[in-house]
């Protein structure tokens, strides 16, 4: 039988992209007549049968032969299986600046899209996005366990992440609390690359309570800005080279002083416990709930703006974004009290701008913040200030009296108040509840639960994901316009009372005071178990085990009595 002779490009690669087409006329060799069955294909043909196998049966294709696992590899077949099965085209978690050595990774422009993606290992992101749907990682001990009693802290460790460093601070109290800087890829042994001091002004022993990240664009290549907040009410700022983390520096000590006018230091400045920062914009908010707002520009801090709040508590999670060059948009989630004594979650937008003398501001059009309002305005003194803000909750009581319908709709959302909150999250987006069990709940929640109090309706360990909407700038301040928080589900599956929450990009991380670590897929409402209980089950007598969760898209970081532990998920 006479040989046919290779064509220039089979008919079948005409269903190819043109990018694809050029690499097959580059790489596809003649088929050799010694061979038979799909040897004897041309390259194009055989990549576009492998178009419909599964991710599993490409996996086995891979160890047929050489050919065949380099054919099976093809990228546009991942690309496929990838966006079928996870529906976007970067990793979840992944956020930041493109380019950067340090991982942070931003947005393509449109016309930029299609050339970033191309370069892509779509086959390589397919593997991370199943191990976190499976709860598959490695695990390596970063810090061994601190010593000393850490059962009175409300958290052993403050943690952050950026890019390939990771960076902590002790919670306890110290004649000179520290900030160490771990880059693994340099230091095998797992001890900190670094470290920067963090002394008081004061000379008085102190400790590290909260730390945030900058989140702008950064204006050198190799440095990121850290800002250390301490429990004297200082905070400093420092820049971090992600290259070389030995050659960070302290760019700013802030120590703050009472000025007549001004809202009393003590509530302002007493431990931070949530810090969100975006260049120049600096926010504040403390275990008095006092949420104060900075100004970092001109190599200074200059105080803002101060507001207050009666009807919102700890615990809460800030999400700050720029939805126009001069504008901040800054959203919360907090708990909040329920008649007579459980609780809900609520969210509050504020938009932060450069305050405008033609702009009503919020102290000059309104009536004075009435008791039911979520925020009053503080001083307007500043360029930077708060301009319009909303709230949401998710548990609302209809005035005087109802029907039927919404007696049934009541009846509902009163089902899903819990006694205590341990942890509040959102992403912008979704909100998450974390129930505590009595016996755990804090000191502010004791001030509103009295003894009668009825247990929750469903167990301390069931998770609440709730939908955020917001969506459209108020048409005036303090306006609710269309904001809600809608009950979406109940996530289930972990064996104790959660500690910590992480959530970011509809991806969310609990750990358990057990030790044990879930991974939950929102949009999806899946779950996986990371890591099981390392201690025995709470209702056989567990004892309070603080902690932090930090996580990005390759990566789960948890700091607790067991010390700093990293799970990896590129593996």
């Amino acid at each position: 039988m006479p040989t046919t002779r290779k064509r220039s490009l089979s008919p079948a690669a005409a269903i190819l992209p043109p990018p694809k087409r050029r690499e097959f006329l580059l790489n596809t060799k003649p088929p050799d007549p010694d061979k038979t069955g799909l040897e004897r294909l041309y390259d194009e043909l055989i990549v576009h049968i492998f178009s419909y196998l599964s991710y599993a049966d490409l996996c086995a294709a891979q160890a047929a032969s050489r050919n065949w696992y380099r054919l099976a590899s093809d990228n546009h077949i991942w690309k496929s299986l990838y966006l079928s099965a996870f529906g976007r085209t970067r990793l979840r978690g992944a956020r930041g600046f493109v380019d950067r050595t340090d991982g942070r990774v931003v947005r393509p422009l449109p016309g930029r899209a299609k050339g970033h993606e191309d370069t892509k290992d779509w086959k390589w992101m397919f593997r991370i996005s199943s191990n976190w749907r499976r709860g598959r990682c490695n695990v390596e001990q970063l810090h061994e366990p601190v010593e000393g009693d850490t059962a009175n802290s409300e958290d052993n460790c403050h943690v952050l992440l950026a890019g390939p460093l990771i960076i902590s601070a002790s919670a306890q109290i110290t004649s000179s609390p520290v900030i160490c800087i771990y880059k693994p890829a340099v230091n095998a042994d797992n001890t900190p690359t670094t470290t920067l001091s963090c002394p008081s002004a004061h000379n008085l022993p102190c400790s590290v309570t909260t730390l945030a990240l900058d989140q702008s664009h950064p204006r050198a290549s190799n440095t990121l800005k850290v800002v250390a907040f301490l429990s004297s009410g200082e905070f400093l700022v420092f820049d971090i080279n992600h290259e070389d983390p030995a050659k960070s520096t302290r760019k700013l000590l802030y120590v703050p002083t009472h000025r007549p006018g001004q809202h009393r230091l003590a509530d302002r400045t007493s431990p931070i416990v949530q810090a969100v920062y975006h260049h120049p914009l600096l926010i504040s908010l403390s275990k008095t709930f006092q949420l104060s707002i900075y100004d970092l520009s001109n190599n200074g801090a200059q105080h803002m703006q101060t507001l207050s709040s009666y009807t919102s508590y700890p615990p809460t999670s800030f999400v700050l974004s720029t939805p126009t060059p001069t504008t901040y948009k800054l959203v919360m989630a907090y708990a909040i009290p329920v008649y007579p004594s459980h609780w809900t979650v609520g969210a509050t937008e504020l938009i932060i701008a450069a305050h405008s003398p033609s702009r009503s501001s919020l102290s000059e059009s309104s009536e004075p913040p009435s008791p039911s309002s979520v925020f009053g305005p503080g001083p307007l003194s500043s360029p930077l200030t708060v301009v319009s803000s909303r709230t949401a909750r998710a548990l609302d009581v209809p005035p005087g009296f109802i029907d039927d319908n919404k007696l049934r709709l009541m009846r509902e959302q009163w089902g899903r108040k819990v006694a205590h909150v341990a942890d509040t999250q959102t992403d912008g987006k979704w909100l998450v509840l974390a129930p505590a069990p009595r016996e755990m709940s804090s000191d502010t929640h004791h001030r509103i639960a009295s003894a009668s109090a009825t247990p929750p309706l469903r167990s301390s360990t069931t998770l609440q994901l709730y939908r955020l909407s917001l969506p459209s700038a108020p048409a005036r301040p303090h306006s609710t316009g269309q904001s809600k928080i809608t009950f979406v589900r109940y996530l289930e599956g972990q064996t104790s009372p959660v500690c910590a929450l992480a959530l970011a990009d509809g991806r969310c991380v609990s750990l358990g005071m057990n030790g044990s670590i879930w991974v939950w897929d929102l949009e999806n409402g899946t779950g996986a178990e990371v890591a099981a209980p390392t201690s025995i089950p709470y209702h056989l007598g567990w004892e309070a085990r603080p902690g932090s969760v930090v996580f990005d898209d390759r990566r789960i970081i948890t700091a607790d009595r067991d010390g700093i532990v990293v799970r990896r998920f590129d593996i």
